[in-house]
């Protein structure tokens, strides 16, 4: 039950993730959460270390996908200055809004990653959808309060989890 929760790699930042590693993995296009992993969730402006990265992914080819529990509106409101597509309603930590974004694109389960900062959502889609993910630590501290119960939840799932697999440490780049 508890590797359910494992991510493939934890990386500090997602745009800290190079296209090039991405590529050696297999990678050919990336599914993000939105909120505290590409932008704060109280700032849909993004950074300009997000915008970089974008712009890194473009030009390699593999596309930026977000993959989203909020709706349609909240989603779109915040991309729109992004210019990214999005799954709204994704129902993460089922695999749905996933296996939606990758069978649009055509693409098998080993060619797409899930990059998100929670393991009880956006880990636990991933491994439903038996595809990679990457663990990202939140952009910032403070969470909506929706998201609270879950951060609660995810310090015991976490310790459990270094415990069972003490190799699992942030990394710099995916290896």
């Amino acid at each position: 039950m508890l590797e359910m929760f494992k991510p493939t790699w934890m990386v500090e930042r997602a745009y800290e993730i190079s296209p090039a590693a991405l590529k050696r993995q297999g990678i050919r296009a990336v599914f993000s959460d939105l909120d505290n992993t590409l932008i704060a969730w109280n700032n849909p402006n993004g950074t300009p270390e997000l915008r970089a990265w974008m712009e890194e992914l473009h030009q390699a080819g593999i596309p930026l996908i977000v993959v989203s529990n909020n709706s349609r509106a909240r989603i779109g409101k915040a991309v729109q200055k992004l210019d990214l597509p999005y799954v709204a309603r994704s129902l993460k930590p089922l695999s749905f809004g996933i296996t939606r974004a990758r069978k649009k694109l055509g693409l098998a389960t080993s060619e797409v990653v899930m990059v998100g900062d929670q393991l009880l959502t956006d880990v636990a889609a991933a491994n439903h959808a038996h595809i990679r993910s990457i663990l990202v630590k939140p952009l910032i501290e403070t969470d909506k309060w929706v998201t609270r119960p879950n951060r609660f939840m995810e310090k015991f799932v976490m310790q459990d989890l270094q415990k069972q697999y003490p190799d699992m440490d942030w990394q710099e780049e995916l290896k």
